[in-house]
């Protein structure tokens, strides 16, 4: 098979999404990975029409598949592990936020949320997948982190814990694989126009609010960012990149007009 394959978690809405359409359009054949079964399917087809012209032949696999369900990592490795075998890129993209309280106030069941998705489903994946690419001696890690995970603000801790987190991993896996020719990206996102707001807020005008009078990144530019990372030479690792808005200084700096 002479397709370049990559996975991609959390491809159902935002950055997967945007990185799905922006992988297919550079050639990769896609593993789309999300809980949603009529988002994937729209998005496959929607993928199936925009090749359609290309020169190479490339497949878009859908798998409904919770992250944090390491049964059903475990499951999708076995049944797919053809075509894992072909695997060059992995995106781990899932993730969330959950509730604004402060500590005192904040829902236990909101961090378990954060901590199984954000962290545990990150490495549920990564581990299942590295085998097939330290095998092959080629691949390239590129984890969704987020500017949470250098500053932390009022309401945040548990998630910007978890970020705090995805940045230690992706550093401890770059020592970890060195040696293997195996590159590892942390992409650390400012404020960028998704459902991320929503699922936090679970209000859609508390959400509208965050964008509020400035202009926000969109998901099609993390998703050429990702594109970028994945087409340096193969002597070049980007180890990390921060984007803000520029309209955002900081995390809890926001320039509104």
């Amino acid at each position: 098979m002479h397709n370049k394959w990559a996975i991609i978690t959390g491809a159902t809405a935002g950055i997967g999404w945007a990185t799905a359409e922006e992988l297919s359009q550079a050639g990769y054949s896609l593993i789309l990975i999300g809980r949603r079964a009529d988002r994937l399917k729209e998005l496959r087809d929607r993928l199936v029409k925009s090749t359609s012209q290309n020169s190479k032949q490339q497949e878009f696999k859908t798998i409904q598949l919770d992250v944090t369900k390491r049964s059903q990592v475990d499951d999708f490795v076995q049944s797919e592990a053809s075509a894992l075998e072909n695997v060059s890129v992995l995106v781990n993209n899932a993730g969330l936020a959950k509730g604004t309280e402060k500590m005192q106030q904040s829902q236990v069941g909101d961090w378990d949320t954060m901590i199984d998705t954000n962290i545990k489903g990150l490495l549920y994946l990564t581990r299942a997948i590295l085998p097939f690419m330290v095998k092959k001696k080629a691949g390239h890690i590129v984890n969704l982190g987020s500017v949470a995970g250098r500053l932390v603000y009022p309401g945040g801790a548990v998630y910007c814990a978890t970020k705090f987190a995805v940045r230690a991993i992706s550093e401890g896996l770059r020592m970890d694989l060195a040696g293997t020719n195996i590159r590892v990206t942390n992409i650390e996102p400012g404020m960028v126009s998704t459902e991320f707001s929503l699922v936090r807020f679970e209000d859609p005008e508390k959400a509208a609010q965050v964008y509020a009078n400035m202009t926000p990144l969109e998901p099609k530019d993390i998703a050429e960012t990702i594109l970028w990372c994945l087409q340096r030479p193969g002597h070049v690792n980007i180890q990390e990149i921060m984007i803000y808005p520029t309209d955002q200084a900081s995390v809890g700096q926001v320039t509104r007009r």
